[in-house]
């Protein structure tokens, strides 16, 4: 069960942030902090509290926070984000994430290794991590590295197409996996119960289980059908604005 959950308000200068997806155009920054509003809404239903830092002007991305740190049961590891225009992030969600974990149980991926936390899919005690643009080997060995310190582990997925490994695979608990487009066929999730999201809706693959309820993007009917079919309650909140920077909901938050 998650008790905490820290989110960053979206900042004026989203509308410059990354993409791979400038046909949907530039964000509009105001609906974006509507849009957060009900984020911060919708966890703090599933019955956690939300620690909400401000905005960071000098990161246009930097409302996606779960990239720049891990947090785990036992640690919190610190990301080198492999984007050259958000490594800085790590620096400013520090102070955040020591209101939670000492020093001693902060961890920190260095150079030359780069990892990002939308490449990290936690099941239980096992951590897997997809090898992408972003998220190096040497990142992945460190990571896992720091994982075994604390009786934890950790597996390499390779990335073929997608951004981020939970871009198309995220784990609902109960043996139940979301997977969509490359993720469908991976020996890696052979053991899962897959809930396969139609190509169309692969954009709703990146849905986040919070204390028994499932949080849904809003405007994907199968996937919430999905979701439901397998017994778990729904909230829907709107990302059409986030969709814009390649982001998700499991993107805007770390949840522990």
């Amino acid at each position: 069960m998650f008790k905490h959950a820290i989110v960053r308000r979206p900042c004026r200068a989203i509308v410059d942030g990354i993409t791979s997806a400038p046909e949907l155009g530039k964000p509009d920054y105001e609906l974006a902090l509507r849009q957060h509003d009900s984020y911060i809404t919708a966890l703090e239903r599933c019955g956690v509290t939300v620690t909400v830092l401000p905005a960071d002007e000098r990161y246009p991305d930097s409302c996606f926070v779960e990239d720049p740190a891990v947090i785990t049961g036992k640690c919190a590891i610190i990301t080198n984000p492999g984007a050259p225009s958000r490594n800085g992030e790590k620096d400013q969600i520090l102070g955040a994430v020591k209101r939670f974990f000492p020093d001693d149980k902060i961890e920190y991926i260095r150079a030359p290794g780069t990892l990002e936390g939308g490449d990290v899919m936690m099941v239980g005690s096992h951590f897997y991590v997809g090898r992408s643009a972003r998220t190096n080997a040497e990142g992945i060995r460190q990571f896992i590295a720091i994982l075994e310190r604390y009786g934890l582990t950790g597996s390499e997925v390779s990335l073929e197409k997608v951004l981020h490994l939970k871009t198309g695979v995220n784990y609902l608990e109960n043996n139940n996996l979301l997977v969509s487009g490359e993720f469908v066929d991976k020996p890696d999730f052979a053991g899962f119960h897959k809930i396969v999201i139609p190509d169309e809706e692969a954009y709703a693959a990146n849905c986040i289980w919070v204390n028994g309820t499932v949080i849904v993007p809003q405007g994907y009917p199968a996937v919430e059908r999905a979701v439901r079919a397998v017994g778990y309650e729904v909230i829907f909140v709107d990302t059409s604005e986030f969709r814009k920077l390649d982001g998700g909901l499991s993107c805007l938050s770390l949840r522990f």
